[in-house]
């Protein structure tokens, strides 16, 4: 079979230049990792490796032999930022009975908050890259973001006392998951994103150490703004105005090459927005608070305070 640094090409019969674009970031990626570290050539694949440099530990998790893409590249790991609820920094919804929930824009508990704006729908396949990118069926999949105002629940002084925009759901037989939720704004510093976390399974989603992936979903600049012509979504217009995918960052290095979303719909009817996340057990996870990079100079680190610069 033909190989090109140790990697079966997945076009044989044209040149290197030819091999898709997963491929040739796969390469790209590989490159800048043995730069970094300066280990040369080595036996084991490090494509996909993101922005911090992103990789996984092996995990118990279970996948399904059907839906392989040998495309696909390891989701970058990125910082959890400094309002995770994960217990890592602070609060922990994960331990909360209800969290487990598809729909994630109202608060849940003894909580009663909803939060308002244009509806998202966020739809995010998991892969599993140490076993071909099969479907990573029971991962369990934590997402949050902040709502149209910019404010994280549980952190925001003026929603500290509410959990909605933040949910799990356990990966079907295809590795996907699917949340109801409203569209973002953008704050200050920051492209308009969505945080996510992967756990091996369900029991594993109360202790943060356990991940297996933390990183973002990037929001296209078309899609923004044109929502953020809707009434709520004052501020982010202004805010992004300041900013490009180039220069944030968690997104720059590579302009989210693989974190950036696919969004389909319109704000009457609202938005659907599709990601595919390569998950690769073999490698260790460098992403969320693991790295001491989940807070900005000067964040606070428990209740209250100011939306965060990541």
């Amino acid at each position: 079979m033909a190989e090109y640094e140790g990697r079966s090409l997945p076009r044989p019969g044209e040149d290197v230049f030819d091999q898709g674009l997963g491929f040739d970031l796969a390469t790209m990626r590989r490159r800048q990792v043995l730069r970094a570290v300066g280990l040369g050539a080595v036996a084991f694949g490090l494509g996909g490796c993101g922005g911090e440099p992103g990789e996984e530990t092996a995990t118990t998790g279970t996948s399904a032999s059907a839906g392989t893409d040998t495309e696909l590249t390891e989701i970058p790991d990125e910082t959890a930022g400094p309002y995770p609820g994960d217990g890592s920094n602070g609060p922990n919804v994960l331990a909360e009975s209800g969290v487990i929930r598809s729909d994630i824009t109202s608060s849940f508990g003894t909580a009663t908050g909803k939060a308002e704006g244009v509806r998202m729908t966020l739809t995010l396949t998991v892969k599993d890259l140490a076993r071909s990118a099969a479907a990573y069926a029971g991962v369990a999949v934590y997402v949050w973001h902040c709502n149209r105002a910019g404010e994280y629940s549980l952190y925001s002084t003026a929603i500290a006392k509410e959990n909605y925009l933040r949910g799990v759901q356990i990966a079907d037989s295809t590795g996907t998951v699917t949340f109801t939720s409203v569209f973002p704004a953008c704050y200050a510093g920051r492209w308009p994103h969505i945080h996510f976390e992967v756990y091996p399974d369900q029991a594993s989603i109360t202790d943060a150490s356990k991940v297996i992936a933390t990183s973002q979903v990037a929001l296209p600049q078309e899609i923004c703004d044109t929502i953020y012509q809707e009434k709520g979504y004052e501020s982010s217009v202004t805010n992004l105005a300041q900013l490009s995918l180039d220069g944030d960052n968690v997104f720059g290095e590579d302009s989210a090459a693989l974190q950036l979303a696919t969004v389909t719909g319109d704000v009457t009817s609202g938005v659907v927005v599709t990601l595919d996340v390569g998950v690769d057990t073999t490698t260790t996870p460098t992403g969320g608070q693991n790295t001491g990079d989940g807070a900005p100079s000067g964040a606070p680190g428990g209740m209250g305070g100011t939306p965060p610069s990541r």
